[in-house]
């Protein structure tokens, strides 16, 4: 493959230019209720032609291999059409890498009538229980092997295993309606999703306990979240508002994110990282062959850095981060976080709850909204909390407001980080879903606004 691919590229002559090529196969399984809603397995073989004209890009997905040339001049072509600003690619060595790919147990290698059976077990668990109504759960394995080339002398052939389980009971009593959601998975085989059946049962009792919880009651509170909430806020709210692309054609928040400005306190550190083997957005290199690193975006409450392809890195006069990633050969890779997550601190759980007189412990996610700085999101379950103890259960409430008014709010970070592969994955421009994770130790924030009844 290293050797049809160097030679394509040498019969064509152009600034840059680049191949991707996938081979992947894939199951997936999809159970609402007692009814099966799909199941399957699928192979494909793509690939992707990408060529950097002086001021523009030309971009060619195709199936056929054998005709690589021909949609490398037809790329060509493309790449000379657009008009405007010069573009420019941001130096990075050449790299030449083979990466195997990781799993104890190859889900190519496990009959889709296991799969089915194992599905079909986790979700008559997840339907157990007199005021369930229905049960949602997707399992889903995608193998695939990539390849690249591109015409500064880089060739990079990945292997990567992926196998996910996202589960969720649906408890309903007259026209109260509550759900509750369990996952597992990440980068990794069939190990991943096997005896899981604590977390289907976890899912189906605490959808039945919430029809028994009190409605919450909006207002200003100090809130503790815990670690998955914590990764929602590090990705969702604050994530996307450092990828480099969306940031430099945004003239009012290329001011605010302005590197060097603090945000929150010292003890405050965000982060993303593609290096964490096993977690959903892991990888050594990303789409563009650039090697994949931790970056940080907050440091001390600082903001010192942001995400980048190698193009916003030129842009911007800084280093390309390894963070330019596409779901699949049909697209071009756009600048995407992988694995971010608020960095662990020092207190316990036991001590940030205890130092909160009058408060509220969220937990979980259900959904939720941003707009630029602004954000809204709906935890799965909470509790009052009342002199430094956990009371009685609430439910139906929402967490809202400036994501750079809540991080300056944020004055307690505990020493429990977990980090979590959601079923959802990442989307962005049209690419979805793509694998993440994200993640955060229990944080404390002060005068969070609080949406209820």
């Amino acid at each position: 493959m290293k050797n049809y691919l160097f030679s394509c590229l040498s019969k064509i002559k152009a600034e840059y230019a680049e191949i991707r090529w996938e081979e992947r196969i894939s199951t997936h399984i999809h159970w609402v209720g007692k009814e099966l809603e799909s199941i399957g397995t699928a192979k494909e073989k793509g690939g992707c032609v990408r060529i950097k004209g002086k001021t523009g890009w030309g971009f060619s997905s195709f199936n056929d291999l054998d005709n690589l040339t021909s949609y490398l001049k037809l790329t060509l072509r493309q790449s000379l059409l657009p008009e405007g600003n010069p573009i420019f690619l941001a130096p990075v060595s050449p790299t030449v890498k083979i990466v195997p790919g990781n799993a104890k147990k190859d889900p190519r290698k496990i009959d889709l009538e296991e799969k089915y059976r194992l599905s079909f077990h986790y979700n008559k668990i997840l339907l157990s229980g007199p005021e369930i109504q229905t049960s949602d759960l997707r399992y889903v394995d995608l193998y695939t092997i990539k390849y690249f080339a591109n015409s500064e002398g880089t060739y990079i052939q990945q292997e990567r295993f992926y196998t996910l389980l996202g589960m969720a009971s649906i408890a309903r009593r007259g026209g109260n309606i509550q759900s509750a959601h369990e996952g597992v998975g990440g980068v990794g085989g069939y190990e991943l999703v096997e005896d899981q059946e604590e977390k289907a049962e976890r899912a189906a009792k605490r959808a039945s306990q919430l029809l028994d919880a009190e409605p919450a009651k909006g207002g200003k509170y100090t809130v503790v979240v815990d670690p998955e909430l914590s990764g929602v806020f590090a990705h969702e709210a604050f994530g996307h508002l450092s990828e480099a692309d969306f940031l430099f054609e945004n003239e009012r928040l290329l001011e605010i994110m302005r590197l060097g400005r603090r945000f929150g306190s010292e003890i405050l550190n965000i982060v993303d990282e593609p290096l964490i083997p096993g977690e959903g957005g892991f990888y050594l290199y990303d789409d563009e062959g650039v090697p994949a690193g931790k970056t940080y975006l907050i440091k001390e409450g600082k903001l010192v850095g942001r995400l980048h392809s190698r193009e916003t890195a030129a842009k911007m006069g800084e280093k390309p981060t390894g963070n330019a990633r596409a779901i699949s050969y049909e697209y071009p890779p756009i600048v995407r976080m992988s694995n971010t997550y608020i960095e662990k601190g020092e207190k316990s759980k036991e001590e940030i709850i205890s130092e909160v007189k009058n408060g509220i412990y969220a937990r979980g996610f259900r959904g939720g909204q941003t707009n630029l700085e602004m954000f809204t999101f709906a935890p799965e379950e909470g509790y009052i909390i009342h002199n430094g103890k956990i009371g009685k259960k609430i439910r139906d409430f929402n967490l809202t407001g400036n994501i750079f008014t809540t991080l300056s709010k944020i004055d307690a970070i505990g020493n429990d980080l977990i980090l979590f592969t959601g079923p959802g994955g990442c989307g962005k421009d049209g690419q979805s879903p793509l694998p993440v994770s994200t993640g955060g130790p229990h944080i404390r924030i002060r005068e969070l606004v609080v949406g209820g009844r």
